[in-house]
């Protein structure tokens, strides 16, 4: 569903993206891990279309997205560190422009269903999202993705700034859009959150991908370890 080839990316003379290959399946859950600077955030907005590549070739179901971003779009779903809401909007009034903006075009009752799949509390529906914590921002998000019938996923650092119990909720809300056969693919630095969620991890350094492995198969210390000697100069 998401697949890089030979991707390269440079600013000036700075190399972002050394090469890239990567994959992403239906029903997977990616962790892109590094620290700042190591590419994470490139990749994902190549794939979005936000950046064009220097090399190689980012494609969303099969297509090109420099080549097409347009139609590469209407299979994505995007959550970024903050998630963009209109503030004076409710989370259903929301939700509803954004599914315009992507073709969609919903009954209110069909719109409380995504929101209420995502999590949101009915009471929350109503009321203007300058009143909504990060978390309730991203559940918006998670429902505009479902309205969207997303089949990939992109989030840069989702769980940033969530308490734990908000974190566990979330992570709870990409399986289950795993389990429906959505490509995720997230960058993040919460080594635990991607331990725990994800299906693979990716551990990237100076713009290249230095291990790919298995999340089930590695435990929390070795990942850890693996991560700090990755990382060091």
């Amino acid at each position: 569903m998401l697949t890089a080839r030979s991707l390269h990316k440079k600013f000036g003379s700075a190399i972002a993206l050394h090469a890239l290959d990567l994959n992403v399946a239906p029903g997977e859950i990616y962790a892109l891990l590094g620290p700042n600077g190591a590419g994470k955030t490139t990749t994902i907005n190549l794939f979005l279309g936000f950046l064009q590549p220097d090399g190689g070739s980012a494609t969303v179901a099969g297509v090109n997205v420099a080549l097409d971003p347009i139609r590469a779009r209407h299979a994505l779903a995007y959550i970024p560190e903050q998630v963009n809401l209109y503030p004076h909007f409710s989370g259903l009034e929301n939700l509803s422009y954004f599914s315009e903006l992507a073709g969609q075009r919903y009954a209110e009752t069909k719109l409380r269903a995504f929101l209420q799949e995502s999590g949101l509390q009915a009471e929350a529906h109503d009321r203007r999202v300058s009143t909504y914590s990060k978390g309730m921002r991203q559940k918006v998000g998670i429902a505009i993705a479902l309205a969207k019938d997303a089949k990939a996923l992109l989030l840069d650092e989702p769980t940033s700034g969530l308490d734990p119990a908000a974190s566990h909720e979330f992570s709870a809300l990409l399986k289950t859009l795993a389990g429906r056969g959505v490509a995720i693919l997230m960058a993040t630095h919460d080594l635990f959150r991607a331990k725990s969620d994800a299906t693979r991890l990716g551990i990237m350094r100076h713009g290249r991908l230095v291990h790919e492995l298995g999340g089930p198969e590695v435990r929390a210390a070795d990942l850890e370890k693996l991560y700090l000697e990755s990382i060091a100069d």
